[in-house]
């Protein structure tokens, strides 16, 4: 599979690609997020891509950004972890083995910087949920995600 792709860490210079790539597969089926507000949507991408512990792959293909990785270094008691907050894949791309490729990728990089674990949340009744399943990815039955709408 590794014909055209170019895997590399990416940073806030490439925040059009990304933000065009996460717009087309978020807005739509099955996640259907309202990204509409443009502000909104720069100060998030902001939020992932453009910290001190910001840690973004991409996954590039004849030059076209198709997957990308956003989340951030966290220094946990078990280890240095990648805690990803947002990941996809191209949506005419997905079912492929693109993400597969992308994950093994991602921990092969990670792992040569010295990290020791993925985490990640995702919810249980989308594709996402049995892909990370595929990978490798188990389900923390303990942890609980809370919100609290104001």
């Amino acid at each position: 599979m590794e014909k055209n792709y170019e895997f590399k860490r990416i940073g806030i210079d490439e925040i059009e690609a990304i933000k065009g790539l996460f717009k087309s597969v978020f807005t739509i089926e099955p996640w259907n997020d309202d990204w509409s507000n443009e502000d909104q949507l720069r100060l998030y991408l902001i939020d992932l891509v453009g910290q001190d512990n910001s840690l973004t792959y991409g996954l590039y293909e004849n030059e076209e950004l198709i997957s990308i990785s956003m989340g951030h270094i966290r220094h946990w008691y078990s280890g240095t972890e990648y805690y990803i907050d947002e990941l996809c894949v191209q949506t005419d791309k997905q079912g492929s083995g693109i993400g597969t490729y992308f994950l093994n990728k991602i921990e092969k990089a990670i792992k040569e910087i010295g990290m020791a674990n993925i985490f990640l949340q995702t919810e249980n009744n989308v594709p996402a949920y049995g892909f990370y399943q595929k990978n490798g990815f188990y389900e923390l039955k303990r942890h609980v995600s809370f919100a609290k709408k104001l």
